[in-house]
């Protein structure tokens, strides 16, 4: 059994990673600010699935106030230095969102990461995780994408502040040989998922009768991968790897208007389309070349687009009473 502490552990990936670290017997401390940046709804929904858990531990706490997370009671057996790895699922994700507050992102994404990255040099923890997005390679990524494609011009200060989070992990690598799994995640999706993104917005939006709010022409496509995948692939990156960065994507690609009609001929309405301009801030296109995932982890995606939309469809309804409550707008 390993120690781990998993920040952003009432997020949509955290929690997800946090149960199946709990499943295989593992020990976790989680910690969580619990902000409103969406509706809190879906993190306490989460939460809730992980407290009774006797192998867990949480802590509310905000990664980004340094002298918040150094007076909390982290430690395990009286020591912090007994985990074995920091796992950083935390972060203010969203890509139009950032550009309404970009210090936001900057406080949480770079200077959290930074706070974290000290707590591994303090306490000699070995190994550290981050999250990073497939926002990182802009607008004329070669499609699938890899790793070594550029990523130094972001279009939105969330992609920019997770470059900057990347870039401290490899100055605490080379420093003082902490080894670092950077993953690149590709348009998550599943159950509970955030309600910004695509995949519950019109599974609300539709389900309920609402207007589907459609930014451009809708032929723009997305690497859809599932949270079991993702956090699958997140947990075999606590192996010792020295500084990697790699992709985490679907292995299929879905156009936003093929999304709309599967979701149409599940759910059994007609989706109501509102036509609304693109967003500059919007890559037209993302898909992950997961060659280096292979490799490294001997992972790949397993769950089909199609039967993956069917859950996350079918855990809407199951949860009907309060999902189709939640602010998506």
């Amino acid at each position: 059994m390993a120690n781990y502490l998993v920040t952003g552990a009432a997020g949509f990936i955290g929690a997800r990673v946090t149960e199946m670290l709990l499943e295989d017997g593992h020990f976790v401390a989680g910690i969580d600010d619990l902000n409103d940046a969406y509706d809190v709804r879906l993190k306490h929904w989460r939460l809730k699935h992980l407290t009774d858990h006797p192998n867990f531990n949480f802590h509310h706490v905000d990664i980004s106030d340094h002298n918040a997370l150094e007076c909390a009671d982290l430690t395990h057996s009286g020591r912090i230095k007994s985990y074995d790895a920091i796992i950083n699922l935390a972060a203010r994700a969203g890509v139009r969102q950032a550009l309404e507050d970009p210090w936001l992102y900057i406080n949480t994404n770079v200077t959290g990461t930074l706070n974290l990255l000290e707590l591994s040099r303090l306490y000699e923890i070995p190994k550290f995780i981050l999250a990073s997005t497939s926002s990182v390679y802009g607008s004329n990524a070669p499609l699938p994408t890899p790793e070594e494609a550029d990523s130094s011009k972001p279009l939105q200060p969330y992609a920019a502040s997770k470059i900057g989070a990347e870039a401290l992990t490899f100055t605490y690598h080379y420093l003082y040989g902490i080894d670092v799994t950077v993953f690149r995640y590709f348009t998550v999706y599943g159950p509970a998922s955030r309600p910004d993104m695509s995949m519950f917005r019109f599974t609300q939006w539709i389900s309920e009768g609402r207007k589907v709010k459609l930014f451009g022409d809708g032929e723009q496509s997305r690497g859809f991968t599932y949270i079991d995948d993702i956090a699958r692939g997140t947990i075999l990156g606590l192996k010792p790897l020295g500084h990697e960065i790699i992709n985490l994507g679907g292995h299929e690609i879905l156009k936003i208007n093929e999304l709309i009609h599967i979701l149409e001929e599940l759910i059994g309405k007609t989706a109501f389309i509102e036509q609304l301009p693109a967003h500059p801030a919007d890559m037209r296109a993302n898909l992950a070349n997961i060659e280096k995932a292979k490799k490294l982890l001997d992972w790949e995606p397993r769950v089909g687009l199609l039967e993956g939309i069917a859950n996350l469809v079918d855990w809407y309804h199951t949860e009907h009473s309060w999902t189709s409550l939640v602010d998506t707008e």
